[in-house]
């Protein structure tokens, strides 16, 4: 069995090469990335810990990888770190089940 992955962790470090072919959006990218994860009104760790919800909600293993690490790093401890990542379920489960409404005006219509 291949245990190979579509997803190459080593392709996390080249993330900068985004900007190889086409540099002037590339800089303009990291530039606003940057300031975002400055410290402002909330600070670099709760930054990190919204990263890592927002992260596995659109399932980027890269991402995943990266906030992780950075949360980590910037003092977030595993309890908050998957506090974060149940917010994010929820939210995500509760976005689905919302749409049920529609669901359910529709069939009521089609029913009547």
């Amino acid at each position: 069995m291949n245990d190979a992955s579509y997803y190459n962790p080593a392709d996390l470090a080249k993330f900068g090469n985004i900007s190889e072919w086409q540099p002037e959006m590339g800089r303009k990218f990291f530039d606003y990335y940057g300031e975002v994860f400055k410290e402002g009104a909330l600070s670099e760790r709760e930054k990190a810990l919204i990263a890592l919800a927002v992260a596995h909600t659109v399932q980027c293993p890269y991402c995943i990888d990266a906030y992780t690490a950075d949360s980590l790093q910037k003092g977030a401890d595993e309890a908050q770190m998957m506090e974060a990542v149940h917010v994010a379920a929820a939210i995500k489960g509760g976005a689905t089940l919302v749409h049920a409404t529609m669901m359910m005006n529709k069939a009521k219509e089609l029913s009547m």
